[in-house]
């Protein structure tokens, strides 16, 4: 607002110091040419001085004007910009909030889901933190004692086996994640039936083991749970097979797996409420 009035200002004193020379020369040319009907010499010289001194007042004037306003334009239009941006960046941050918020909804619906699956009961937690010396294979929850999570606890998400509880306080637990080497997880091979072991190779995943060699198993079979380690209820997914090599010395075949879910991007688990769960 004070901007514009001072645009207005500065406008006005140049109008007005334009008109009022404009009128000293006329007042001159009034008084030099009184009385008489025709112009003399001195009469016209004074004549083409005061029509030479508007032109050019006028002249000067108008470019003034001009300016002031293509000034006062150039300032709108920058405060304008200014706004918009503002604004942008205003949407921008409610549109990623709001996509933030149905992505959580989407998982915990998916969670929501799960829990009605899984023997009760079951305690639905967030992640708080990593443990990144042991390369993401614990991870810290946001329940404890005072929420009835215990020791040995089988955890999962919606994709799968995560781990066990580790450790707990009143308020919060730590995770051994099953990629980690001191976990194994008893399992099954979906389509066969076969029995194995799963072991936990950090950021490689799993291990196999225990599979003989005239056990049918390709590539991309289906890894479940169990059941029979009193950890993990049966049929939970654990992963897929990626990769298998028959050695000719040995009994077993070597078996790797990759894992049902993505340790790196684990938020939002499920911890089922088993007493009897024994860190392996």
């Amino acid at each position: 607002m004070k901007k514009n009035v001072k645009k207005s200002k500065g406008v006005k004193f140049f109008l007005l110091s334009g008109i009022t020379l404009g009128l000293i020369l006329i007042l001159i040319f009034i008084i030099t040419s009184s009385g008489r009907q025709t112009f003399n010499a001195p009469q016209k010289a004074v004549f083409d001085l005061v029509g030479r001194g508007q032109q050019i007042v006028t002249s000067v004037t108008r470019n003034l004007t001009d300016v002031f306003t293509s000034y006062s334009s150039l300032l709108d239009v920058r405060e304008e910009n200014q706004k918009l941006r503002e604004e942008l960046a205003r949407f921008k941050t409610v549109n990623n909030e709001y996509l933030e918020a149905v992505a959580t909804n989407v998982r915990l619906a998916n969670l929501l889901e799960l829990k009605e699956s899984l023997p009760a009961p079951t305690l639905t937690v967030e992640i708080v933190g990593r443990d990144k010396t042991m390369w993401f294979r614990t991870v810290y929850i946001n329940r404890g004692g005072s929420d009835g999570i215990r020791q040995g606890m089988p955890v999962v998400t919606v994709e799968g086996v995560v781990g066990q509880i580790l450790n707990v306080s009143p308020h919060f637990s730590k995770v051994l994640l099953a990629n980690d080497p001191t976990s194994a997880i008893d399992v099954l091979i979906q389509k066969n039936r076969t029995h194995g072991i799963i072991k936990g190779i950090g950021a490689e995943g799993y291990q196999l083991h225990y599979i003989l060699k005239k056990s049918a198993i390709e590539k991309s079979d289906t890894i479940v749970t169990s059941g029979l380690d009193g950890v993990f209820p049966k049929g939970l997914p654990v992963g897929t097979v990626s990769s298998v090599v028959k050695n000719r010395r040995g009994m077993f075949q070597k078996i790797s797996i990759q894992p049902a879910v993505d340790f790196a991007e684990l938020e939002y688990l499920i911890v089922i409420m088993r007493e009897n769960s024994l860190v392996k």
